[in-house]
């Protein structure tokens, strides 16, 4: 089976670019200067920033649905990341070289099942979450600190 990887719009952090060091901290958010590579996981183009790139670490609701799995928390945004990753295929590179946790949801948002898996490893934990009847969508988190990292859908 084919999936499909997808990463944040830009469009809904834009404005935040433009904001200062003050207004951000005024907002929950940070600034910050990538020091290492891995380290600094773009959720848009679902690419590690680069040392001495300039990332955004902010609060993000990445499961908006109204169940008791509603979730949210930090991520990062490399300020010049323009289009969000969209690809059927390969994972993104930044997913394997990471632990990671898969969390399968139904079209309500209910959790139908989840496991950890080394990052290499990703399809294979995929093909026995989508055999779930009722898994819609799996979100990947980063295991070590639990960050979401994107979502995968079959590829139609």
């Amino acid at each position: 089976m084919a999936y499909r990887y997808t990463g944040l719009s830009p469009a809904p952090f834009a404005p935040l670019l433009a904001l200062d060091d003050d207004a951000l901290a005024a907002r929950g958010m940070r600034r910050m200067i990538a020091d290492a590579s891995p380290g600094f996981p773009c959720r848009i183009s679902l690419e590690d920033a680069e040392p001495g790139e300039r990332v955004l670490l902010l609060a993000y609701e990445h499961q908006p649905a109204r169940t008791p799995f509603r979730a949210s928390g930090p991520i990062f945004i490399r300020e010049r990341a323009r289009a969000a990753f969209d690809r059927v295929g390969d994972p993104p590179p930044a997913f394997l070289t990471r632990p990671l946790s898969l969390r399968a949801y139904d079209e309500t948002g209910m959790m139908c099942d989840a496991d950890i898996t080394a990052g290499a490893e990703i399809e294979t934990l995929l093909a026995r979450l989508f055999d779930h009847p009722d898994a819609a969508y799996i979100h990947v988190h980063y295991a070590r600190r639990g960050c979401f990292a994107g979502r995968v859908e079959r590829a139609h």
